[in-house]
């Protein structure tokens, strides 16, 4: 039941009403006489306190408040891939095209378009039992992916009428189960997840195709990574590689607060990108959450939320599923903001004192698991970190490493010498659970765990012992260690580093990245001989194999990298 009232105060984003009738909390609300969409956050008696989604300017005391008896929620159903929407779901394309691009506040549709026609195709017929989260029918939503039209969560019995094979909006009833009504789309609120039967182990790796993150840093499928870094480092570049060549199904990139001309050239660039997988443009299997540094604040804090719902409606078809947060600092920086408003006592630096259960909240969210169909799918989460002044013990960074499995952090450092992706390796970790080992060890070759801890022993070696070639001179370090330092010079340009421009090396598949890696620690071993016979690591580092491995990464196979093993044993 809908409640009304009267707004008495209003300080930005935040305004509180006097209302008439019992509001709940989480309740969405008409604010304003152009009934600005706002969601109750706090009730205090009668009175209801909301943050609105839109620009508050112009609201006065008096002017009327409507609680509309329901919680923000989203719709879904096809006509979400390749599509754009703000943090609250408003389709920003197709509302573009009715205002303009400036959109007048207070004007609202449908996500998803009612009068767009579909071609279904029925899975069951009458009398079938239907449980929820079975498939009634299929949707060919995109030419990348068959829409599966589920039984909502809490649904279930016979179906009692099923629609023919034809054209149909999403509006309409294309089966009736139990006696409820299944369309093509339905609604879900926002902060609550979605059921499952059973949540899996991670046990499976989510292949990036980028070396430094599969070999060394693995993510597993349906797990969580946070990805510091300051300014420049090329988060959001290292972000749109994750889009185009992460083993998912489907991408759902956020952009939470961010600069608007990022998304502009995304949006533009999105559809001239071949999807690899399908040789389709890749925005057909993508779904994009813009809620840029531009728009409104209180919209920014549930982006993130509608993004991952929308991640786990496609997860519940048996798809994995890539969300890609950019970036969860100024998604808390509206968290800040509007306790700030609301009057509450700060906590560090100003962030609200439930950060952690906030970040917490979204991150839970990820999972590989069984749906309620009986298929597997995932929810895999990669949040972008914009710490002030890169200080990793900043708030936000250091509660999300509470989370998350896997950290890949970006090094300043290695951005300004054109070292991409520019993972920092003594700031960054992974969690590798047995499974996942043991995984590597099966697709990829029974080495890799060893391999992978050698990789990072030698460059850790090198970290110390750069430090003291900086205060001695790296003349004064002994001619073992000097090779120690070219050895990780070596593995950092020919393994860690990776061109995006070059069609072979901007993905690489576990078996090559593994050959690759076993050849460089294969010279590593043999120079290491070679300079405890008296060879000077000068001559070591000039053996022709040397050059041969720098090209190894983008112009060899893992056959032929496997063969300059042959050639180091023999001298190089």
């Amino acid at each position: 039941m809908s409640a009304r009232g009267r707004i008495t105060r209003i300080s930005g984003a935040v305004v509180e009403a006097e209302c008439e009738g019992p509001v709940a909390l989480g309740e969405v609300a008409d604010v304003g006489a152009q009934g600005l969409l706002g969601e109750v956050i706090a009730l205090r008696g009668r009175t209801a306190t909301a943050q609105v989604y839109e620009e508050t300017e112009g609201l006065s005391p008096g002017d009327p408040f409507l609680a509309r008896g329901a919680p923000l929620t989203v719709e879904l159903g096809p006509g979400l891939l390749g599509n754009v929407f703000d943090g609250v779901q408003r389709p920003l394309q197709r509302l573009a095209a009715l205002e303009g691009d400036f959109l007048a506040r207070g004007v609202k549709t449908e996500a998803l378009d009612r009068d767009r026609l579909w071609g279904f195709r029925p899975l069951l017929k009458e009398g079938d039992a239907a449980a929820a989260g079975t498939a009634v029918g299929v949707v060919a939503e995109t030419p990348s992916l068959e829409h599966r039209i589920l039984v909502p969560p809490g649904v279930s019995g016979a179906v009692e009428r099923i629609a023919a094979e034809g054209p149909a909006r999403v509006a309409d009833v294309v089966a009736v189960v139990g006696g409820t009504e299944v369309r093509l789309f339905h609604t879900w609120r926002v902060r609550v997840p979605r059921p499952v039967r059973a949540w899996l182990p991670p046990a499976v790796p989510m292949i990036t195709g980028q070396r430094v993150l599969d070999t060394l840093f693995p993510l597993p499928l349906g797990g969580s990574a946070g990805m510091p870094g300051g300014f420049g480092t090329g988060k959001t570049v290292l972000q749109h590689q994750l889009c185009k060549w992460a083993d998912a199904d489907v991408i759902v990139y956020v952009a939470c607060g961010e600069r608007g001309n990022e998304i502009t050239h995304m949006l533009r660039d999105l559809p001239r990108l071949t999807d690899p997988r399908t040789g389709r443009p890749l925005s057909e299997r993508t779904v994009i959450v813009a809620n840029t540094s531009n728009m409104p604040v209180a919209a920014r804090e549930s982006s993130i939320f509608t993004a991952v719902t929308i991640a786990e409606y496609y997860r519940d078809m048996g798809c994995r599923v890539a969300v890609l947060a950019d970036s969860t600092s100024r998604w808390a920086e509206a968290l800040r903001e509007i306790s700030g408003r609301l009057g509450q006592m700060p906590a560090e630096e100003g962030y609200p004192p439930d950060l952690p259960s906030r970040l917490a909240a979204f991150y839970e969210r990820a999972g590989r698991v069984e749906t309620l169909e009986g298929k597997e799918g995932a929810v895999t989460l990669i949040s972008a970190i914009s710490p002030p002044g890169g200080d990793l013990a900043e708030p936000v960074t250091r509660h999300t490493q509470s989370f998350t499995r896997t950290f890949w952090t970006l090094d300043k450092d290695l951005a300004a010498a054109r070292s991409f992706p520019a993972i920092g390796i003594q700031a960054s970790w992974g969690d590798v659970p047995e499974a996942l080992e043991r995984w590597w060890t099966e697709h990829a070759g029974p080495s890799w765990p060893r391999l992978r801890r050698e990789a990072l022993s030698l460059l850790a070696e090198a970290a110390q012992l750069e430090a003291a070639a900086r205060l001695l001179g790296p003349d004064s370090l002994p001619e073992r260690q000097r090779f120690i330092l070219g050895a990780a010079v070596l593995l950092q340009e020919s393994f860690l580093q990776q061109n995006a421009f070059d069609a072979r090396e901007a993905r690489d598949e576990p078996g090559r990245q593994l050959a690759l890696l076993r050849a460089l620690l294969h010279f590593r071993d043999s120079g290491l001989r070679a300079v405890e016979r008296g060879v000077p690591e000068v001559e070591v580092l000039a053996w022709p194999v040397v050059g041969k491995l720098r090209r190894a990464r983008s112009e060899l196979s893992a056959e032929e990298i496997a063969a300059l093993e042959r050639e180091i044993e023999g001298g190089g």
